[in-house]
């Protein structure tokens, strides 16, 4: 008899040997360990075939049964299929990407959009030449100090876990491990490593800014990855043995959610008003920047994120082969407003992580809108109430454009 539980351990299954043939797929894992392949890799074809036998047997399934957990568990096994087939050579373009790995299509903006933002920050930035040089000139002043850096990002992740914890409850055991790194394509990295644990990773490649700080310790700590796998663990996988959520695939649903909630929990734990004054107050004197300074720092911050979703109009030029390299750093230079060099190491994390982008810019809005949707009165509390049955019972983005 086919069970959930029974397609929940072959998913998992599944997963593990997909991680054979690509290094960063599985982001996660922390089930049985005797689920973990005990032979070499298996042929990608078998693979693939397994995994649309998957399909077969969910779908017998899925027609008498539309909990969240089944639906849940369906879209993951089609990703899983479409990210095999990737492997084998069979690429989608960008759009039919997303909605394949991701559950969802994101909206698409053109240069004309970006360039009434660019002219908004044009009146906002200091200083004389062209805004890309302007931009990044002015930014030079709230680069921390290396030997700041650890007073910095202790009292920001110190805030951020206090601001989490009066809303969340968590294991007694949680903790991760700050390690700095070099040499990556991403700025910032979580490693979930099960037993309410995490080892985050800070690239040090180039300067960090003072904005990072806050994002970094809410994104990747308290209350972003680190607590959104410790809520998984805890409530979905010790609580109620559902398997699946032992393991993170990387290029899956879950992504969006994650990057997702990740992004605008930085929002919820730290308010406009609430973060500035943190800010002025703790961070950047700890920085030895002059506090004074914040205020047209953050309105100017304000706009950039506006242009977040150039990242996914490069993608998607990018990789349906309508720009070439060059054009593609010229266009991130221009419209992101980052350095060449910058630019360059973006293109290289697009290139790899292909259409993962839309899960930081699309994901975040998604979940504010969709939370927004929920809360039923203005208050915060309210907010972190619902952020948090969010996080403990995740829904895909089909499920949250519902």
């Amino acid at each position: 008899m086919i069970t959930i539980d029974k397609i929940a351990e072959q998913y998992v299954k599944l997963s593990l040997k997909i991680g054979q043939h690509s290094e960063y797929y599985v982001d996660a894992y922390y089930g049985p360990a005797d689920w973990q392949p005990k032979q070499s890799k298996t042929d990608l074809n078998t693979l693939y075939k397994d995994a649309c036998e998957l399909i077969n047997d969910i779908d017998k399934i899925i027609t008498n049964n539309t909990s969240r957990r089944v639906h849940y568990l369906y879209v993951h096994i089609k990703a899983s299929a479409t990210y095999i087939n990737k492997l084998l050579g069979n690429e989608l373009k960008f759009v039919d990407e997303c909605a394949a790995l991701y559950d969802v299509v994101p909206p698409t903006f053109d240069t004309q959009h970006f360039d009434v933002i660019l002219k908004e920050l044009d009146n906002l930035v200091p200083g004389t030449g062209d805004l890309n040089t302007r931009i990044n000139d002015y930014r030079q002043e709230f680069v921390i100090p290396v030997d700041r850096l650890d007073a910095v990002f202790n009292a920001a992740i110190d805030e951020a876990r206090k601001r989490t914890l009066n809303f969340i409850d968590i294991p007694s055991n949680e903790n991760f491990n700050v390690e700095l790194v070099n040499d990556q394509v991403w700025s910032a990295y979580n490693w979930y490593k099960g037993n309410s644990y995490s080892l985050i990773q800070l690239n040090t490649d180039h300067p960090i800014f003072i904005d990072r700080v806050i994002d970094l310790a809410a994104h990747e700590g308290y209350p972003g990855h680190h607590i959104f796998n410790v809520l998984i663990e805890k409530h979905l996988v010790n609580e109620n043995g559902w398997m699946e959520y032992s393991i993170y695939n990387l290029f899956s649903p879950s992504s969006l959610l994650a990057e997702g909630s990740a992004n605008y929990g930085i929002e919820v734990a730290f308010p406009t008003k609430e973060r500035l004054q943190f800010e002025q107050s703790v961070l950047f004197p700890l920085a030895e920047i002059n506090p004074e300074k914040a205020k047209l720092y953050y309105d100017i911050q304000a706009v950039l994120h506006k242009l977040s979703y150039v990242d996914n109009m490069v993608a998607q030029k990018y990789l349906d082969n309508e720009i070439t390299a060059d054009e593609a750093v010229k266009l991130l230079m221009k419209y992101a407003l980052s350095s060449e060099e910058r630019s360059k190491q973006r293109l290289k994390f697009i290139e790899y992580n292909r259409s993962y982008v839309i899960n930081y810019n699309y994901g975040q809005d998604l979940v504010k809108v969709y939370l927004a949707n929920q809360v039923t009165n203005s208050s915060h509390d309210e907010l972190w109430r619902v952020f948090t049955e969010l996080l403990s019972e995740p829904r895909t983005g089909s499920m949250m454009q519902v």
